[in-house]
C-alpha cells in the first residue's frame, strides 16, 4: 500500500531510538529479561515543587487554549533563564514555546529551509536532525568525527563543508549521542569560521545543558557576533525529568520567532497549558536544585566508562555531559561472535539484543557507523548487570 502514501512519508526513516525501544518492550512482553538502554529518558521523577505548580495550574483552571507562542509569563521566565544561565539577551517576542524541543526543531527547519538548502550536521548528531532537515527540503551534509577527537568538529572541517548552498549548521552541546561538550574556546574558533559566511544560521540544541560534568557551559549565541544568527533550542524534558510534559522552546531573531509562531498556529497551536505553567516554575528555579540528579549521572558515567574500558575491542572516550556513552565497536566488524557474523554497528546492536538481552542503538542512526549508543539513565545495579552481559557476549 506504500504507493498510496506520499513520497514524503515513504522517504522518511523511522526513528531508530524509538524503534529499538519498541522492540525491547515487545521482547519484554514475551517474557524475555531485556535491559533497555535505548531511550534517552531520566529515571528520576519530576521534582515535587514542579508537581505542586501543576496542581496549582489545574486548580486555577488553566484549561483553555494558550497563545500560540506560549504564555507571556512563561516567555518572560525563559528570557530570565537565558540571561541567568547563558548570557543571552532575548525579549519575549523572540521566544516561542512548542510541544517539545523536537517540534521546535521541526518549526525551524520548515520556516528556514528551501529545497536544496544545505545544513551542516557534525556527526554524530541527534537521530531526528537528519530526517527533519530532509523532510523540510534541505540537504543534510554530514561532517564525520571520531572517538579520538571526542566527537567534535574542527574549524577546518567546518570551513571545508561550507558551500554556496549552505544555509545552516545544527549541533547539540552536550551532544546526544556522544556526550561531548564544546568549550567556549572551541565554539569561538567555530564562530570565527562562520564570521566569514554571514548568511549561515546556527541551531544550537542545548537541551542537556544542565547535565554537564565539565564545570562550565557556553552557548554559541553568547559569543560576540553570533546572537543574531543563532537559534537556541532548549526545554525542560531532560534536566527536570519532564519528558512527558512535552515543552520545548527557542530563543531566536524576532523574524524567525514570528515565522515559527505562524507555522505552529496552523499545525498544533499553543502547547499544553498546564505544562506551560509548570515550566514557569522550572525555568525560574536555581539550577542548583538539579545537583543531586547531575551528581547521580556523573557517578553512573564513571561507572559505565570504567566497565567499558575492561571490555577488549571497545574504544571509549569520557563524555562530559548528557547521559549517553558512544563506544566505537568497529574492531568487531568482520568477526563471528557465537556463530553470528558481525558486519557493522547495526549487527553489533542486534547481536547484543539477541545474545545479551540488552537494547542499544546503532551509531548509523546518528551518522557514525562505527559506534553504538546506550543511555546510562538507570540504576547502578542495572548498569552493572547490562555491562556484565555485554562483556560476556563480546568475549571472542
Amino acid at each position: 500500500m506504500n504507493h498510496i502514501l506520499s513520497d514524503r512519508i515513504n522517504n522518511l526513516a523511522t526513528s531508530q531510538t524509538l524503534a529499538m525501544a519498541a522492540l525491547a518492550r515487545e521482547l519484554k512482553a514475551q517474557g524475555k529479561d531485556i535491559i533497555s538502554l535505548s531511550l534517552g529518558e531520566p529515571d528520576f521523577n519530576t521534582p515535587d515543587f514542579i508537581k505542586e505548580a501543576v496542581k496549582k495550574a489545574v486548580d486555577e483552571n488553566y484549561s483553555t487554549y494558550s497563545p500560540v507562542e506560549g504564555y507571556l509569563e512563561l516567555r518572560e521566565a525563559i528570557c530570565r533563564k537565558f540571561k541567568r544561565d547563558n548570557g543571552l539577551e532575548y525579549k519575549p517576542t523572540q521566544i516561542v514555546v512548542s510541544t517539545g524541543a523536537k517540534q521546535s526543531l521541526y518549526n525551524i527547519a520548515q520556516v528556514m529551509l528551501n529545497d536544496g538548502d544545505e545544513v551542516i550536521l557534525p556527526a554524530p548528531y541527534w537521530v531526528s536532525y537528519f530526517e527533519i532537515v530532509k523532510l523540510s527540503g534541505g540537504v543534510p551534509v554530514e561532517v564525520p568525527t571520531s572517538v579520538e577527537t571526542d566527537f567534535k568538529i574542527t574549524p577546518a572541517q567546518l570551513e571545508a563543508a561550507i558551500t554556496p548552498k549552505t544555509k545552516m549548521m545544527w549541533f547539540s552541546s552536550p551532544c546526544n549521542p556522544s556526550g561531548s561538550v564544546y568549550s567556549r574556546e572551541e565554539l569561538t574558533a567555530l564562530a570565527k569560521v562562520l564570521e566569514k559566511h554571514p548568511n549561515i544560521y546556527v541551531v544550537a540544541d542545548e537541551i542537556y545543558e544542565h547535565i554537564n560534568f565539565s564545570g562550565t557551559f557556553c552557548s554559541i549565541g553568547s559569543i560576540p557576533g553570533m546572537l543574531d544568527r543563532t537559534i537556541t533550542v532548549n526545554g525542560v524534558a531532560k534536566a527536570f525529568a519532564m519528558t512527558g510534559y512535552r515543552i520545548g522552546y527557542i530563543g531566536a531573531p524576532e523574524f524567525i520567532a514570528k515565522a515559527c509562531t505562524k507555522i505552529q498556529g496552523q499545525v498544533t497551536s499553543g502547547a499544553n497549558s498546564v505544562a506551560q505553567r509548570a515550566t514557569i516554575t522550572a525555568v525560574d528555579a536555581d539550577p542548583s536544585v538539579l545537583n543531586h540528579m547531575v551528581q547521580a549521572f556523573h557517578t553512573r558515567r564513571d561507572l559505565v566508562v570504567g566497565l567499558l574500558k575492561e571490555i577488549p575491542g571497545i574504544k571509549i572516550n569520557v563524555p562530559e555531559g548528557a547521559f549517553y556513552v558512544f563506544p566505537d565497536v568497529s574492531s568487531f566488524f568482520g568477526k563471528t561472535l557465537k556463530g553470528t557474523e558481525i558486519k557493522d554497528a547495526n549487527d553489533v546492536s542486534m547481536y547484543l539484543l539477541a545474545e545479551a538481552n540488552v537494547a542499544t542503538v546503532t551509531g548509523d542512526a546518528f551518522g557514525n557507523p562505527n559506534c553504538i549508543r546506550f543511555s546510562y539513565a538507570t540504576s547502578d545495579d542495572i548498569l552493572k548487570e547490562a555491562l556484565r552481559r555485554i562483556k560476556e557476549a563480546l568475549a571472542v
